[in-house]
């Protein structure tokens, strides 16, 4: 009976009350407008294998999450979508009702960046239509009208709730004032240009009707500049357009080429060709430049020059840098 009773015992399929062999008993590790300017516990060993195993308790967080993410990920989404989907419609039809009703009409345009033109040029520039709302009007259209003025280099056109649109600017900067000279009348005309070599306005007489109802920062920039002379075209120069001519644009790049002190002592700039450009300086000394090649020597030898000859050097030729000449006073 005994026999039969241990047989059963084994065959059962209960686990033996004594621990498997080579068992742990320790558990595993776990890890017209108005213009204005301005963020653990261990599981049974496996009966059918005498093994113990363990599971971090990170991967059943992660095998958790899997499985919700199978099961209510798409839900969730589709819920979002819908509820974006509400909003954009209520916002749409918003919109409609409101440009119909003419809301946030534009009372008042504002510019940011402007120094050569006036409040009024910029106006009319913009040409905003009359009785146009923040919620009609082109912004671009705007901007095209703004970039067709040769002072501006670039712009943008901001909303500004609940009335008023913003012009701001970047403004082309003077780099010379050109006397130039017309090959078909004996007149002549103080022309800015800019770096970029187009002809930006004439310069009327300050103390005229068109001097007064222009800027007055372009006569300041103006004053501050180096003039070229001895200008002839045959054509006369176009506002907004590139400078053809090569003598003004040898004298500009000789300009913008200089990198020493003795770009502080320029005056005026002779220009009637490339090969002959002069520079005067303020204390008199004329030099011969020539075109706008090996500048920085040409600088350095003048410099030295004039540093040997204080105040008796009248004349420096650096045409050929490598042969200058000079003369005294």
């Amino acid at each position: 009976m005994a026999l039969n009773s241990n047989r059963r015992s084994a065959s059962s399929g209960y686990p033996s009350s004594r621990p498997a062999r080579g068992g742990s008993s320790r558990p595993a590790a776990s890890s017209g407008y108005r213009v204005t300017s301005s963020s653990g516990r261990r599981r049974p060993a496996d009966s059918g294998r005498g093994q113990v195993r363990s599971t971090r308790i990170g991967d059943l967080n992660r095998g958790s999450a899997r499985n919700g993410g199978r099961n209510g990920g798409g839900r969730k989404a589709a819920v979002v979508l819908g509820i974006l989907g509400g909003l954009a419609a209520v916002v749409a039809v918003a919109l409609v009702v409101l440009s119909s009703t003419g809301a946030f009409v534009i009372k008042g345009v504002v510019t940011k960046g402007v120094s050569h033109l006036t409040d009024q040029e910029m106006a009319q520039l913009a040409a905003v239509p009359e009785g146009s709302t923040l919620l009609t009007i082109d912004t671009e259209a705007v901007r095209r009208n703004l970039l067709r003025d040769a002072w501006i280099k670039d712009a943008s056109v901001i909303r500004l709730f609940p009335d008023k649109l913003e012009l701001a600017v970047t403004e082309r900067t003077i780099q010379a004032v050109v006397e130039v000279q017309s090959s078909a009348t004996s007149k002549s005309q103080q022309w800015a240009i800019a770096s970029d070599g187009r002809w930006l306005m004439p310069i009327p007489d300050q103390d005229s009707e068109a001097g007064k109802a222009t800027s007055a920062q372009v006569y300041e920039d103006a004053a501050k500049v180096m003039h070229i002379q001895n200008i002839l075209v045959s054509a006369e120069p176009q506002i907004g357009e590139p400078c053809g001519e090569e003598s003004v644009n040898n004298a500009l790049s000789i300009i913008s080429g200089m990198s020493t002190e003795l770009a502080d002592q320029v005056k005026t700039i002779v220009a009637s060709d490339a090969d002959s450009t002069t520079l005067v300086l303020e204390n008199g000394v004329e030099i011969a430049f020539g075109t706008a090649d090996d500048i920085r020597n040409k600088e350095r030898v003048c410099l030295e020059l004039m540093k040997q000859y204080e105040g008796s050097i009248a004349y420096i030729n650096v045409r050929s840098v490598d042969r200058p000449t000079w003369r005294s006073a």
